[in-house]
């Protein structure tokens, strides 16, 4: 395999990791499904029974509790204003910026090619239409869609 994971990683049992996947610092629950060509970044936390679909990328302080879904090519971010340099002109470092963290609640579905962005919450058992830009929250058992995404349907909670 081609992968590259750090001894910090906290791994539960039965974890698949297919190839040219990054993790470090991270957690990962039981039994959960890791596809190709994935980083999840430190202080990241993935519940049980999930699976993470190829391309995506799961950054510090985004936290995606038990059973969810992760289509291909998701981005979660971080930052607000995310910018290279501090305001002295030097490349930024930890102490220049604050991870502003996002979660992702239990039985959510997020489908391809979604963008996140940070600060946001992600309800139980939602759903989040693929190629969406989710930039506020996501109530519980909510079908969203669209850039930016919007409330399709109000489903009953599974």
């Amino acid at each position: 395999m081609n992968n590259q994971v750090v001894s910090n990683v906290e791994m539960g049992k039965n974890v698949m990791i297919f190839n040219f996947v990054n993790l470090y610092g991270c957690k990962i629950g039981d039994n959960t499904k890791i596809g190709s060509f994935v980083e999840i970044q430190k202080n990241a936390t993935i519940g049980k029974n999930c699976k993470i679909s190829s391309h995506t990328f799961i950054c510090e302080g985004v936290h995606i509790e038990d059973n969810v879904f992760i289509g291909h090519n998701v981005t979660f971010i971080n930052d607000k204003y995310p910018r290279s340099t501090s305001n002295k002109g030097q490349l930024q470092t930890e102490a220049d910026w604050k991870v502003v963290e996002t979660f992702v609640k239990e039985g959510a579905s997020i489908g391809s090619s979604v963008t996140i962005l940070c600060g946001v919450t992600i309800g139980e058992n939602s759903i989040v239409g693929a190629g969406a830009v989710v930039t506020k929250d996501v109530a519980p058992g909510t079908i969203v869609a669209g850039v930016p995404s919007r409330v399709l349907k109000l489903e009953t909670v599974i």
